[in-house]
């Protein structure tokens, strides 16, 4: 097997600052509510997990200005992230970045930019087509739903607003609020983040589990299909025997999160 030359790529080291009122923006983007105090109210505020993967958005992006791939049709196929610790109200948090393995897929690869700190660990799996054929692994196949009936079904509401909210911390790809940059990257109209949509799952999925969505710890799924702000969300989800959650998210019957799982801290099994 050949090692693509981008496996183990520097892409550095950046400190990232932010404030209370990043984090209640980002609480409120992917869909907490104005009565959940702790996490849209200064004074009680609990930083959401996720909010880490909006502050490590430079990594990925670091990647394709390198020239790793064409930015215009590279996607975001895959998303993991290991809490550490939990992350301050505000303040900053120095990372460093690399390319971990890069699969060969025949026709594209999938580049795994691997993002470390002392709060987290995080893994963005890039999709670049043309950018395979080099003789490397194929990498790990997709896990597949479970065969079993769903232990819980959970609904998501995405509201109208959502895209043009979550953009503000970061990713303001026009694709997410013009049509004109919708229609041409094929898309009918715009279209939720990947990131966001995956966020917005695990707040209904901790009050089932009786959890708090602050003390999630492991997070993971693929990203199948777009979905449109506005549309509800269909969240099935397996107990492992493990302490987390696997789940499978749908939008209009299609499948929108594939491979998921989930892990809080306390959670009820």
């Amino acid at each position: 097997m050949t090692a693509s030359p981008w496996r183990g790529h520097d892409l550095g080291r950046r400190t990232v600052s932010y404030t209370e009122r990043d984090a209640i923006l980002y609480a409120l983007a992917v869909g907490a509510r104005a009565d959940d105090l702790d996490l849209v109210f200064e004074r009680r505020l609990r930083v959401l997990p996720t909010f880490a993967l909006t502050l490590a958005q430079w990594a990925p992006d670091a990647l394709g200005s390198a020239g790793a791939f064409d930015i215009t049709t590279a996607v975001h196929g895959a998303q993991r992230l290991t809490v550490r610790e939990p992350l301050p109200r505000a303040g900053e948090v120095s990372m460093t970045a690399r390319v971990g393995e890069v699969w060969d897929k025949g026709s594209a690869a999938v580049f795994d930019v691997e993002v470390v700190s002392d709060h987290f660990v995080a893994v963005w799996s890039l999709f670049a087509p043309g950018r395979g054929g080099f003789g490397g692994e194929r990498g790990p196949a997709a896990p597949r739903r479970p065969e079993t009936p769903a232990d819980h079904r959970l609904t998501v509401t995405t509201h109208p607003e959502q895209a043009a909210l979550y953009r503000l911390l970061g990713d303001r790809h026009p694709m997410h609020i013009d049509p004109a940059a919708a229609r041409a990257a094929g898309m009918p109209r715009p279209f939720l983040h990947g990131l966001c949509t995956l966020a917005a799952t695990t707040l209904p999925m901790a009050r089932t589990l009786d959890a708090h969505p602050a003390d999630l710890v492991a997070l993971e799924g693929r990203f199948t299909a777009p979905v449109h702000p506005g549309e509800r969300l269909t969240v099935d989800g397996w107990h492992d025997g493990e302490g987390a959650l696997r789940f499978e998210t749908s939008a209009g019957g299609r499948p929108a999160v594939s491979g998921g799982r989930a892990r809080f801290r306390s959670a009820r099994p």
